[in-house]
C-alpha cells in the first residue's frame, strides 16, 4: 500500500544555524559533550578537579536563578513532531542543544526511508570499546521514530525488538538505515540496520501505534502542569 503523502519535506539539516540564543545553547551543549568525553578517560589532578566541579556548581547554581523554558523548541522526539523537517533541539539522541545527545544526524533517502550517522564517544560505553546495548537501542528507536513520521500519521514506539550481530564499536561512524515499510489500523511498521564501515552490528523492527494531534496536546499539557508544580 502506498500511504506516504508525495510532498514530504525535504532532508532534515541539522547543522541549519539556529539565532540567538538557540546559538549559544548548541555552543555550550557542545562544550560539555567535549568535556564529558574527555572527562571519562581523564587522569587530571584532584586539584584540577575539584576547581572544575566548583565551577560547574556555581554555573549550575545560576542557570536555576533563570526561569524555567516555557516554548518548546520543536519536539523531544522525530516522531512527535509531525513534521519531520522541524527542529528538535531538545532530543536526548539528535538534538544539537541537548549535552546529552551523541547527537544522530538523520537524512531522508527517499519517500520511506532515511538514513542516519552518529559517533558514540567514550561515555556510551557497555563492552570494553563498544557501545552498551541500551543505546544502540534508543538509536534505533529514534531513527525508525523518523520514519514512522514519513507515514503522515505519525505515533509512538508500540514494540521494539533489535537483534545484536556484533558488538558496537566506540569512536567509529555508525551508519543506520532505516524504512517504514506499511500499516495496518494504527500500527505502523519500521525496520532497520546499523552498520560500521561494511559490518553489520544490529538490526531493528519497530511497530509505532499513530495517535491524533489532540493525544499529544494532552500530553503537553500534563507536562506543562508538572513544570508549573516543579516551580511552585
Amino acid at each position: 500500500m502506498s500511504d506516504v503523502p508525495a510532498d514530504r519535506p525535504s532532508p532534515w539539516d541539522i547543522s541549519k544555524e539556529e539565532p540567538g540564543k538557540w546559538k549559544q545553547k548548541r555552543r555550550l551543549a557542545d562544550a560539555m559533550r567535549r568535556v564529558i568525553e574527555r572527562l571519562m578517560p581523564s587522569d587530571a589532578p584532584e586539584d584540577e578537579l575539584r576547581r572544575a566541579a566548583e565551577a560547574l556548581e556555581r554555573y549550575a547554581d545560576n542557570l536555576k536563578a533563570h526561569p524555567r523554558l516555557r516554548y518548546s523548541h520543536g519536539f523531544a522526539e522525530s516522531a512527535n513532531a509531525g513534521d519531520v523537517g522541524a527542529f528538535f533541539d531538545q532530543s536526548p539522541l539528535i538534538g544539537l542543544a541537548n549535552p546529552l545527545a551523541p547527537p544522530i544526524a538523520i537524512e531522508k533517502t527517499g519517500p520511506r526511508s532515511a538514513t542516519g550517522t552518529v559517533t558514540f564517544g567514550s561515555a556510551y560505553e557497555g563492552p570494553p570499546g563498544h557501545v552498551h546495548g541500551g543505546f544502540v537501542a534508543a538509536a534505533f528507536d529514534e531513527v525508525l521514530g523518523f520514519v514512522q513520521s514519513l507515514s503522515g500519521r505519525p505515533g509512538m514506539t508500540g514494540t521494539l525488538t533489535v537483534r545484536y550481530r556484533k558488538p558496537t564499536p566506540l569512536h567509529t561512524e555508525l551508519r543506520f538505515e532505516a524504512a517504514y515499510t506499511g500499516s495496518e489500523r494504527r500500527k505502523l511498521f519500521t525496520e532497520g540496520r546499523v552498520f560500521a564501515g561494511e559490518t553489520l552490528c544490529a538490526e531493528a523492527e519497530g511497530v509505532f501505534v499513530s495517535y491524533g494531534r489532540e493525544r499529544f496536546e494532552h500530553l503537553e499539557a500534563r507536562r506543562a502542569e508538572r513544570e508549573a508544580q516543579r516551580e511552585g
